[in-house]
């Protein structure tokens, strides 16, 4: 009399396995490329965020800030750098960039 045993098999859970393994495969490479347009995007956002706050300091204080003057007056972070690691400017003029920290 053999016993009805409900269960996987070895087999079974190698094919599982090995289906596992091929869709980790096919889906890090891709999350791993898109994570640099992510990041850039996240930058352009925080662009426009600090150029808004550029233009709130100036109608409150009539002058144009710096990135320190924002930073202290509590209109930003202390330390405020992009996603992708470039570093927030203010330019003379109130314009606001990123550039990369290697230039």
């Amino acid at each position: 009399m053999l016993k009805n045993e409900k269960g996987f098999t070895l087999i079974e859970m190698l094919i599982v396995m090995l289906v596992i393994t091929v869709l980790l495969l096919i889906m890090v490479p891709n999350v791993l490329k898109h994570n640099a347009v992510i990041n850039n995007k996240g930058c352009s956002a925080l662009v426009k965020t600090v150029e808004a706050q550029v233009q709130v300091y100036e109608l409150e204080n009539g002058t144009k800030p710096t990135l320190n003057e924002l930073e202290s007056g509590g209109y930003l972070k202390e330390g405020t750098v992009c996603p992708n690691g470039s570093k927030i400017t203010i330019g003379t003029d109130g314009r606001v960039s990123a550039s990369d920290g290697n230039s």
